[in-house]
């Protein structure tokens, strides 16, 4: 099971932590909404000091705990600490930790500039991603006579490129020009889910005959903390934002899924049997983790 999109469809829009049970790196926190982290509100426990030449604002937080924790989050950096301990063994901790803390602040600021370039103006002439490449929506009444109200350029050479080589992958919707953004929005929402479906049914087939495995039936999702689910009766369950992503990457969590039918765990066992399939899987896990999907916010 691939767990979990943070904030999917809203502006925290960081994917992905996986299931505790998997290797990983150091967890991740959700993306914040501004082009930095932000300082915690000011208030009697709201502290600065200086981490390797950095002035570094926390939120101290006194609880019934055991020992000191941190976390960075879209507020900054907060720390939590039993009531019992000084404030200088505190500052003294997040001394050690500086380096992990100023990675994790400059993680925040790049996740969400990626979360600020990903933002979609649902209007003539958007572009959202889709099988890992920009998709153009135009907003043409003309498309409306074709099946779904949309009419999808595969990525004929556009003649207005600089480049002759350059593609431009279009989506005609029967809209007028003057839709408003929840119209555009929902058409492209719900064009997005037909080609996933017929996209992730087809790699679905692939990768059960290729693993031995038998799907019996295949559910589009809308979660916001997991990318795919398996149950032991052969019901694959795949969030249909994985269309914005190219091929290698749709692939990875297909075959992560089937690879539940036959374990359904995460035992070297099956990391074997996903590798088997998708030899550089770890490529996509990574993808999965940093990227930041377009809100679909009208």
């Amino acid at each position: 099971m691939l767990r979990r999109l943070a904030g999917l469809f809203s502006k925290n829009a960081q994917l992905s932590l996986f299931d505790s049970d998997e290797p990983q790196a150091a967890p991740l926190v959700s993306a914040p909404s501004a082009a930095r982290p932000e300082r915690p509100t000011p208030s009697a426990h709201s502290r600065e000091l200086l981490l390797d030449g950095h002035r570094v604002g926390y939120e101290l937080r006194r609880a019934r705990r055991r020992s000191i924790g941190f976390t960075v989050s879209e507020l900054g950096l907060r720390v939590s600490a039993p009531r019992w301990v000084p404030l200088g063994e505190i500052e003294r901790a997040l001394q050690g930790k500086s380096g992990w803390i100023l990675r994790k602040l400059v993680e925040q600021r790049e996740r969400a500039q990626r979360v600020e370039a990903a933002r979609v103006q649902w209007a003539d002439g958007c572009s959202v991603p889709y099988l890992g490449e920009s998709l153009i929506v135009v907003l043409d009444p003309s498309a409306a006579q074709h099946p779904g109200g949309a009419r999808y350029d595969s990525g004929a050479t556009d003649p207005q490129a600089t480049l002759a080589s350059v593609a431009r992958h279009t989506l005609y919707l029967g809209l007028p020009q003057g839709a408003s953004a929840e119209q555009v929005r929902d058409a492209v929402q719900a064009w997005l889910q037909r080609q996933a479906k017929a996209l992730f049914e087809q790699r679905c087939r692939h990768f059960a005959a290729q693993l031995g495995v038998h799907m019996t039936r295949l559910r589009l999702s809308s979660a916001q903390t997991r990318w795919g689910s398996a149950s032991a009766d052969g019901v694959i369950r795949l969030n249909w934002r994985l269309v914005h992503f190219g091929l290698a990457t749709i692939d990875y969590v297909v075959a992560h899924e089937l690879a539940h039918l036959r374990e359904m765990n995460h035992s070297p066992r099956f990391w074997a049997l996903v590798r088997s399939v998708i030899p550089d899987y770890e490529a996509s896990r990574e993808r999965l983790r940093q990227a930041a999907l377009p809100s679909f916010e009208a």
